[in-house]
Order: structure tokens, then sequence, then C-alpha cells
């Protein structure tokens, strides 16, 4: 009986370590745990084990369980680990900000298994946490969604810097509920979701998600896991971020020291052409020197005008004149302006207008040739001043000579006409050619107006002009002072945009003959006014008989050839008495019938010769004015005929009284 029990025990000791050996096998190979279950095999059936021992066998198996588990969990920690290592080198190796964020979210996912995966970033100006990159996610609405500080469960973890999980986010209740966020999750299909916060020391920089589409309980070493990839994740973004600011940060640096480089050169630039230019300037250049020199540093074409638009010079561009609003503008702004692809600045000596530049081919100016085009028109001033500072000494020493010309002369004094010739003659006017003596005046334009135009005029005609005894006088060669008074009373009153009246004299040759031909000058000015022909201008012959009377040289034959002249000729030529009929008429009273009586000739004879004299003489011939120094004009003619025939030793005018 008892070798059976010794044969029976043997045999249980030897299955139970069987079964101990199979269970460290199972541990060994690491073994699914349903292995474990049965540990025995075959022989275990076939050789049951008393009960202290098969409970021994029970708890040898609950132990191998709970170190399978343990060996599992320090496998999966293992694995964890390593996955942290290495996704800490591959952030660590990119530069990138948005690469940066791309690896976490996508490791995150990888890590937890999850279907999808997102990370936000704080914004300290909205006080929110908006969406910035997802991995898995498919709705747009979820990809742009912004969460306020304490709403969801991401805006709780942004704002509280703990994690946070729900098993079940769409009927949690522990969270603050928007529609914006429910309406996103909810379009996802996002069921549980596990925050933990994205820290810089103490700061929170963002939340990183890991979300599943089913229900889902995160374990606590899923959070650490995630939590321990977060704050890898916020070192990296703060390390990408740091350099790309940094990045940011040089290349404006680079861009600022390009701009201070180009800046530098510029100033340079436009240094040395102000140099040039003023260098050009102080060597005498005249203003077409100036602008060839501008046009050849800016590229384009120049055009210079003084304030009333007149053309002072041009290089490389066609006529053109600039618009009084754009120089306004250009004065106003004090810079120079585009106009309909040209360029137009102001040129001004303190607030006085001395004129304008523009610059055409140049529609793209840039900054520093727009300055360089602003520094021209600077040197455009000085060179506009000195030129006027120049023309008015010039002014003045032609202005003493003009008032010494028409002062009564000495032989042998400071005025005398010799020392008065050569003075003349150093200004270029040569006084043995004939020449006019103009008196002129205005009452609507400023005095000083006038006196620079009279003087640009007299320039324009090589003669003088100045102011004498309240009289604007000028002084230029011409044979026709009439003609010449009449077209300056046009000329200078359009320019001063007022009626400009001028009385003229002459011709004149010499330094003796100007005083008396300014005061004739002056008379006729002064009958011009009396006349009411204020706005004409004329000399002592054009006043007819009144000038006769007025001047002290009067020219008798000058005053018949000019009212009687044609008639004169047609009688020459023709051997017609148009003259006898013109002289008959009038002296019948302007009778038709007694006229032909006193010709004995029919009346419409009379009438034809009549007709002819209005051709000859235009058909105002009979007119109040034109008839009375026609009739002068017969008396004088029938004066000069008889003195012309008067026997020798006759009568002969009694010459004037000394």
């Amino acid at each position: 009986m008892s070798t059976v029990k010794d044969r029976s025990y043997r045999a249980a000791a030897h299955s139970a370590m069987v079964a101990l050996g199979q269970l460290l096998t199972l541990l060994a190979s690491g073994a699914p745990a349903e292995q474990f279950t049965r540990p025995s095999g075959d022989d275990a059936s076939t050789a049951p084990l008393p009960p202290e021992e098969r409970s021994l066998l029970e708890d040898a198996t609950r132990i191998a369980l709970d170190i399978r588990r343990t060996l599992d969990q320090h496998r999966r920690r293992e694995a964890e680990l390593a996955a942290l290592f290495d996704t800490a080198g591959d952030l660590a190796a990119l530069r990138d900000l948005d690469a940066v964020l791309r690896a976490i979210v996508h490791r995150a996912r990888t890590l937890l298994g999850t279907d999808a995966a997102y990370l936000t970033l704080n914004d300290p100006v909205a006080h929110d946490t908006y969406m910035r990159v997802t991995d898995g996610s498919v709705s747009a609405r979820f990809q742009q969604l912004r969460l306020g500080m304490g709403e969801g469960l991401g805006g709780l973890v942004a704002q509280t810097a703990r994690p946070y999980t729900s098993a079940d986010y769409r009927t949690d209740s522990r969270f603050k509920h928007t529609r914006a966020i429910d309406e996103a999750v909810l379009e996802e299909g996002l069921r549980g979701i596990l925050g933990v916060p994205l820290r810089v020391g103490t700061r929170v920089i963002g939340v990183l998600f890991a979300a599943d589409r089913t229900t889902r309980d995160f374990p606590p070493d899923a959070i650490a896991l995630l939590t321990s990839l977060a704050d890898h994740a916020a070192v990296a973004i703060d390390g990408a971020r740091m350099l790309e600011e940094t990045r940011s940060a040089l290349v404006d640096l680079n861009a600022a020291n390009e701009r201070a480089r180009a800046h530098s050169t510029a100033l340079r630039r436009a240094a040395d052409a102000h140099d040039r230019l003023t260098d050009l300037v102080l060597r005498g250049a005249t203003v077409n020197d100036l602008v060839r020199e501008i046009a050849a540093l800016l590229g384009g074409g120049i055009a210079l005008h003084d304030p009333d638009g007149t053309e002072l010079a041009r290089a490389g561009t066609d006529p053109l004149l600039p618009s009084p609003r754009d120089i306004t503008a250009s004065r106003t702004g004090g810079r120079a302006v585009p106009v309909d692809g040209a360029w137009v600045c102001a040129v001004l000596a303190g607030p006085e207008l001395l004129g304008s530049i523009t610059l055409t081919g140049r529609a793209d100016l840039a900054d520093a040739d727009r300055r360089l085009f602003e520094r021209a028109a600077l040197v455009a001033a000085l060179l506009l001043l000195l030129r006027r500072t120049v023309a008015e000494a010039e002014d003045r020493v032609r202005g003493e000579l003009l008032d010494d010309l028409l002062t009564s002369h000495r032989p042998g004094g400071r005025h005398d006409s010799e020392s008065l010739a050569l003075r003349a003659r150093r200004l270029g006017v040569n006084l043995s050619r004939p020449h006019a003596v103009l008196a002129l005046d205005t009452d609507g334009e400023p005095r000083s107006h006038l006196s620079a135009e009279a003087v640009r005029g007299a320039r324009a005609l090589g003669g003088l002009a100045g102011v004498h005894n309240g009289h604007i006088v000028l002084l230029v060669p011409s044979t026709d002072p009439g003609a010449l008074a009449a077209a300056l009373a046009e000329d200078l009153g359009k320019a001063a945009g007022a009626p400009v009246t001028v009385g003229a004299a002459g011709p004149a040759t010499g330094p003796d003959q100007l005083p008396g031909a300014y005061t004739e000058a002056g008379r006729c000015l002064n009958a011009l006014h009396a006349l009411g022909r204020t706005g004409d201008g004329s000399d002592l012959a054009g006043l007819g008989f009144l000038g006769v009377l007025l001047g002290d040289r009067a020219d008798l034959d000058g005053f018949v050839r000019r009212y009687l002249g044609p008639v004169l000729a047609y009688d020459q030529q023709r051997g017609t008495e148009l003259v006898r009929t013109l002289d008959a008429y009038y002296a019948q009273g302007a009778s038709l019938s007694r006229a032909k009586d006193a010709l004995h000739v029919h009346v419409n004879t009379v009438v034809q010769r009549l007709d002819r004299v209005a051709q000859l003489l235009g058909a105002d011939w009979n007119d109040p004015t034109s008839a009375l120094e026609l009739q002068l004009a017969l008396r004088l003619h029938r004066l000069s005929s008889r003195e012309d025939h008067s026997p020798p030793g006759g009568h002969r005018p009694i010459p004037p009284a000394d």
C-alpha cells in the first residue's frame, strides 16, 4: 500500500516540476497570457496533483502572470523611452518650425496608436489657443478651430497647465462646451481625447492632443507618455521658434545693412553730384551747361523754366510747359512730384519761386535719384540767383548810362558825348546807329514787374532800359519809332496783363540828340493819354496834326506824305487831279454841287474822283478826324508847293527864334 502511495507522490511531484518548468519556459519565450492558464499540458491531466500541490501550482501561475505583466510593462516602457529618445533626436535635427510641429504630432499619433493627433498654440494677443497642426484629421472646420481659455478640454489644459482626458468628450459634462467646439469635434467624429500642456518653464505655449473616434480610457502610462513627448516637443518648438526669430532678425539685419549701404552710396553719389553741379555754377556755367549736366547725371531729359513758364534751357527732351498746379504742389510739399510719366520740382530760394525744372524719360525714378533731382533744383536756384544778381548789377550800370544819356550834356564834362558813346560801346550799344526813345507807363501792373519786362525787352532788342524822371524809358535801335511803340504796347500789355501806353520819339543818332528825343517821347505819352489812347503806342507823327503841333522838330513833309502820299503818287503817275478835287471839295464846304462848279466838271466826275480817293486812303477818309487831318495836309501841301515855285528873292519862312 505504501509502495503505491510513494509511487503516486513521486508522479505528482514530477508533474508539478514539469508544470513549473513550463511556466518558466513560457516566461522566457514571452508566450501569450492565455497559455499560462494550462501550464501542465497533457501530463497534468493524466496525473492529478494533490490539493496542496495544485494550490501551489496556481500560485506559481499567478506569480508568473504578474512577472509577465511586469516584463511587458518594462518592454513597453523601454520601447516608449526609445521612441522618445528617437523623437528627441529627430526634433533636435529639425530647424524649421513647421517641420518640428508636424513631426511632434505624427509621433504622438504613432506612440499612442490613436486615430488622430493635433497641436494648438497659445495666442497671447487674442488670449486663446488655435489649431496649428493636425495628423489624421479630415474636417476643415476642426483644422481651423480656436479655443478660448477654459473652453472645452483643450482650453482648460491651456488655462490650467494640467493634462486632462475624457473617454467620451461629447457626453463629458466636466468641460465647458461651446457650439463651435462641439460642432467641430462632431464633424471630426472624435470621442476619446487626451490633452497635455506644452510647457517651457512655467509658461504654457500650447496643447498636444491624442484622440480616437471611439470611446477610450487613456491610462496613466499613456498620459505620462504623451506628457513626456509634450515636454520634448515644447523644448523643440521653443528652440525652433528662437532659431526662426534669430534667422528673421539676421535677415532684417542684413536688409538694414543693405539699406544703410544703399543709402550711404546714394548720399555719396548725391554729394558728388552736388559738388559737380555747384562747381559748374561757380566756374561761370550757363543754364544750358547746367541743364546738360543734370540730364547726363539722371539719364533723362531736363527742361528749366522761369516763373512765367518761359523756357530758359532744355536738354534731351521736346519743348514742354509745366502746369502751374504741379509747380504749386511741388512748392507746397517741398519735393518733386510725378506728373504723367515726368517729374516736376519747383526751383525755390526760400519762399520765392525762381522757376521750375522738369525731368522726362524717368517715370520709375527711385528715391535716391529723386533726391538727386531735388538737389539739382537747389543748384539751379543758386545759378538763377547768381544770374539775377549779375543782371541786377548790369541793369544798374545800364540804368545809370541811360540816365546820363537822357540828361543834357556839357562838352568836356563827365557826361560829354564822347565819354557817353564810349561807355555805351562797352555795354554793346552803338549810338552812331539810329535809336528810338520810348517812354511808357501803366495803371494796373506793379511798376517793378513792368520795369523788369521792359529791361527784358530792351535786352532782346540790343538796347537799354531804366527809370528816368519817373518814367520807364527804353533806348533801342530803330528807324521806325511809331511801329516799335505800337508793338511794345501790345507785347508788354500781354505780359503785364494790363494796358501799357508807349510814347516814342526818334530816330535819334548820337548822344546829343537823345535828351530832346526823350522830351518828345514824354509829350507823346501825355498826348496818347489825353486822346484816350491809353494802352496804345505811337510817335508824334502817328498822332496826326496834334503831333505836328506838339513836335519841336515838325516834319511837315512827312505829315503830308502820311495822309496824302497815296493820292499824290496817283496824280503823279496818271496825270489826274485828285488832290485838286479834294481841295475844292473841302473848300466848298464838302458840297458836291459847288465843287463841280469850282472845277468846271460834271458832278459825276467829282463823285468818281472821290471814290478813287476812298480806294486810296480807306473808307474812313471823310470821318471828322481824318477829314481835319486831310485838310491840314492839303494846306501844308499848297504851302510847300508855293515855296518850291516862288521866284528867287521871294518870300521865305521865318526861322524860329533861338
